[in-house]
């Protein structure tokens, strides 16, 4: 039997030292590479963090496949358990040293998120949930904001690996800005989810995300009592990119 509590424990300890890898990274001497287009970049440290992670969640649960944002070998699966991670969420603001980025791993047993992990290592936040058992930010339990529209902060993301889609989520950002309080644009899905989960925003939305950018967000929102889906409504898929909607209870 796996005790997600103590398995949520080790992984939480895990980002955190490499959490150091980024706040230590060599600006200097910093690779960059381009992977699908323009926008779409990876350092060594995203792989090289990726491979410590790996390594680390090896240990942790043998038996789990791995799903990484810089690559591997393994598939999710409607049976046993998976890992999904994104090694640094926010790489083109870790390579500007933008101080928003994030380390996010979560734990799915089938194709259903068990246990989710994110750490914010520029503010030593790390946000976990399990799945039943509540969402909580270094220890303390968090949940989403009871704020109408009226009084809502809207995160959303530009879907920069795809350009053509900005002038739809310009149309949708429009709408949410004239109802809403303000807009923010951070650069991070995972901390874009995190904030929704602590009732620091109230709504996140970007019409193109992988697994690795929401899987442990998504379950952070669902346990601090928000809901996500795609912005059709539909439950989100772990079979390949999507759309999403992160709010809480009230909107």
């Amino acid at each position: 039997m796996i005790y997600l509590k103590d398995l949520v424990n080790k992984i939480c300890l895990l980002v955190k030292d490499c959490g150091k890898v980024i706040l230590n990274a060599d600006r200097e001497k910093m690779q960059i590479d381009t992977k699908s287009g323009v926008a779409d970049l990876v350092t060594e440290y995203d792989k090289n963090i990726q491979d410590k992670i790996a390594v680390g969640l090896k240990k942790i649960l043998p038996e789990a496949k791995f799903i990484g944002e810089e690559g591997s070998n393994d598939k999710l699966s409607d049976a046993g358990y998976a890992f999904v991670v994104d090694p640094i969420d926010g790489t083109t603001n870790f390579i500007k040293d933008y101080h928003i980025s994030a380390i996010s791993v979560a734990l799915l047993e089938g194709k259903e998120v068990v246990a989710g992990v994110v750490y914010n290592p520029y503010l030593d936040e790390v946000f976990y949930a399990i799945k039943g058992q509540g969402a909580f930010c270094n220890g303390k339990k968090i949940s989403v904001s009871s704020q109408p529209m009226s009084n809502a902060l809207v995160l959303f993301g530009s879907s920069p690996y795809d350009k053509s889609l900005f002038k739809e989520t310009l149309e949708i950002l429009s709408e949410y800005f004239y109802k809403a309080l303000d807009i923010r644009r951070c650069g991070s899905a995972a901390l874009d989810l995190c904030s929704v989960a602590c009732g620091r925003a109230e709504v996140y939305f970007e019409l193109q995300t992988s697994p690795w950018d929401f899987a442990a967000g998504k379950l952070l929102v669902e346990e601090a009592g928000g809901v996500v889906t795609t912005l059709d409504g539909a439950p989100l898929s772990f079979a390949g990119k999507s759309s999403i909607l992160a709010k809480n209870n009230v909107i």
